[in-house]
C-alpha cells in the first residue's frame, strides 16, 4: 500500500531527528496539536502547502517525493537559495505577525537570490482567501517598499500596514484612487469580499508593492 504525505511527515520528522513532535512542531511553526492530528490523519486532515513550504524551505525535503514517493527525501542542494549574503529576505510570518516593518534581515528565514525579483524588499506567504485568485492562500509572494505614496500604480496589489488609528491593518489589497488625494481606497480581489477599506495616507506605517509570485519550485 502507498504511503501517504501523512506518513512521510512522519518519516522526516525521525529523518531529521525530531525527538518530540513538540520540537518537530516547533520547527515547522504550527501548534503540538494540529501536528498530531496531521500525522494522526485525524478526520482524513491533510498536509497544508504551508507544511509543504516550510519543509522544502527550512530542510531541503523533496516535495516529488514528498507528494508521489518518487526520487530521494531531500535535495542535494537546495536551488535557488543564496547561502551568501546575495539575495533577497524571505519570512516566514503572516502580516498579522509584523508588528512594524518587516523587512527585520534577522528574522528573516533564508535569503532568495531569484534574480527576476531581486530588487525587491522580502518575501512573504500568502495567508487567507481575500485576494483570490490573484494571489492564493499558500502561494508566495515578492514586495517592493514604497517611499512616495504620491506615485502609486491604481488597481495594483499592495501590502499595506497602518498605525492604530486606522486599526493596525496588515493586509494585502488592490489600492484605488480616491476623490479625495489624501485617503486611498483598498479592495479585495475576490468577489465573496465585498465592500471597500477607505484609509487615510498620514495613517500608512509601511506600504509594498507586490511585483509577482513565486512557486515553491523556483524557491
Amino acid at each position: 500500500m502507498q504511503q501517504t504525505e501523512n506518513q512521510r511527515l512522519k518519516i522526516l520528522m525521525d529523518l531529521l531527528k525530531f525527538r518530540t513532535q513538540k520540537d518537530f512542531a516547533i520547527a515547522l511553526n504550527i501548534k503540538q496539536g494540529s501536528l498530531s492530528d496531521v500525522l494522526r490523519e485525524r478526520g482524513g486532515l491533510k498536509v497544508s502547502n504551508a507544511i509543504k513550504d516550510k519543509l522544502e524551505l527550512k530542510f531541503d525535503v523533496n516535495l516529488t517525493w514528498f507528494e508521489t514517493g518518487t526520487g530521494e527525501p531531500f535535495f542535494k542542494k537546495k536551488p535557488g537559495v543564496s547561502e551568501s549574503k546575495e539575495g533577497v529576505p524571505y519570512f516566514d510570518m503572516s502580516l498579522s505577525d509584523a508588528k512594524d516593518l518587516i523587512v527585520q534581515e534577522e528574522r528573516a528565514e533564508y535569503l532568495v537570490n531569484y534574480l527576476p525579483f531581486n530588487d525587491c524588499t522580502a518575501y512573504l506567504p500568502v495567508y487567507g482567501d481575500s485576494m483570490y485568485p490573484k494571489y492564493a492562500a499558500g502561494e508566495i509572494i515578492a514586495v517592493k517598499e514604497i517611499i512616495n505614496l504620491e506615485i502609486l500604480q491604481w488597481g495594483e496589489a499592495y501590502v499595506v500596514m497602518t498605525d492604530e488609528e486606522s486599526n493596525s491593518l496588515r493586509t494585502i489589497k488592490l489600492i484605488f484612487q480616491h476623490p479625495d488625494n489624501a485617503k486611498l481606497i483598498l479592495r479585495s480581489s475576490n468577489p465573496d469580499f465585498t465592500g471597500d477599506t477607505v484609509i487615510d495616507k498620514k495613517n500608512i506605517q509601511s506600504l509594498y508593492i507586490i511585483k509577482g509570485k513565486i512557486t515553491r519550485n523556483i524557491i
